[in-house]
């Protein structure tokens, strides 16, 4: 543990998490485009969003593991220099099936560089700013898709594909050579265990039984099972005049909530109280929604509330777990479980909305965000809190 937070290598990894979040961003943004470039894929072109993700599912924890293994240094410049020459090579626009071997890579770049990179912020923090740091790094996902929004899908309709996926791997490339200086300079990490196929099963039981490990997993499943499809199937039930604004309005207020107003309560509150309280926000809010369907000012509550949860989570792994190895796991099971939790949250919600309209929206968001404060409170009390 440090007395000093080292905030420019704070920020430089905060800055490889943007581009690991790219990983996900830079197709969704530009989806729509795929098909000119592979005009015969079909619907075989959601694989090449959804591969990252399905690769996160089955691997979340393993990654928690290798890591720790081969070190967080190691493991995240190897993942930077693998996502940069995945991304190079993308820029060819390969043929389809080659295009989705490197998304399976990319997958597994991605996995080890948002186990690695919190883990190591946590490691680099004095306690008095991991409030801050963990919550900043909270924010990656939502400010790279900002970005790829404002600029990356700009630029790949300007100068096309190929374009976009290789600003991205020079980026990555970037960030791989400025943190292969600064990571030197860290004292050396503690030997691991060897991994083995044994030792990975017999630790997904050690962190899912675990009150400590598996808590922030916990919410995450249902923070992000909410976040995403709420933000997918909501547009339809806005003014269609602001819209537009609402829809941006609300992943920047998230944001902005979490990067304010949380850091704040993180200096009173315990980090999974601050959960705790953002899951209760939230269904507040949703009870709002379902009062006044589409209101403005229940859109931008419900993002705040959903932005305590949203950096409380990171800095909640180094309060319930003091060493490397147990925040490498719990960031592990936290990348599993998002996974999960983007990947059947959309469908669930369509799925409910198709059967009973706009009341599925509320109900299945509000027993998701209940759900989640549940699971905080059984799994405090199992802690002795």
């Amino acid at each position: 543990m440090t007395d000093k937070t080292s905030f420019p290598l704070v920020f430089a990894l905060w800055g490889a998490g943007l581009g690991a979040a790219a990983q996900y961003g830079k197709v969704s943004v530009i989806f729509d485009l795929l098909p000119e470039a592979y005009p015969e894929a079909g619907a075989a072109l959601g694989f090449v969003v959804s591969l990252v993700g399905f690769i996160g599912i089955l691997f979340g924890v393993a990654a928690g593991l290798l890591v720790a293994r081969i070190r967080y240094r190691r493991a995240l410049l190897a993942a930077l220099w693998l996502g940069a020459a995945v991304s190079l090579t993308q820029a060819l626009l390969p043929p389809l099936p080659w295009m989705m071997l490197s998304r399976v890579a990319e997958g597994l770049s991605h996995l080890a560089i948002v186990v690695a990179a919190p883990t190591l912020i946590a490691q680099i923090s004095a306690p008095r700013h991991r409030g801050f740091t963990l919550t900043l790094w909270g924010t990656f996902f939502g400010v790279a898709f900002a970005v790829l929004a404002f600029a990356g899908r700009p630029l790949a309709m300007a100068w096309g594909l190929p374009a976009l996926f290789a600003a991205h791997g020079l980026y990555m490339a970037g960030f791989a050579l400025y943190l292969s200086a600064r990571l030197r300079a860290l004292p050396a990490e503690a030997a691991q265990p060897a991994f083995s196929l044994s030792g990975l099963l017999r630790d997904h039981g050690v962190i899912y039984r675990s009150a400590s490990m598996a808590a922030p997993a916990a919410g995450w499943l249902f923070y992000t099972f909410s976040f995403v499809s709420v933000l997918t199937v909501l547009p339809p039930y806005l003014n269609p005049d602001l819209r537009n604004v609402i829809m941006g309005a609300m992943p920047l207020t998230s944001i902005a909530v979490s990067m304010t107003l949380g850091v704040a309560l993180l200096r009173r509150l315990t980090a999974v109280q601050v959960v705790e309280l953002g899951f209760a926000l939230s269904a507040l809010a949703v009870l709002w929604l379902w009062a006044q369907p589409g209101a403005t000012l229940a859109c931008l509550a419900l993002a705040g509330a959903m932005g305590l949860i949203q950096g409380a989570s990171f800095a909640a792994v180094p309060q319930l777990n003091d060493t490397a190895t147990g925040q490498a796991r719990a960031n592990g099971a936290m990348a599993q479980m998002g996974n999960i939790g983007n990947t059947i949250g959309t469908p669930i919600m369509a799925a409910g909305l198709s059967i009973a309209g706009y009341t599925a929206l509320p109900l299945l968001a509000g027993g998701a965000f209940a759900l989640g404060l549940a699971a905080h409170l059984w799994l405090a009390r199992l802690r002795g809190n």
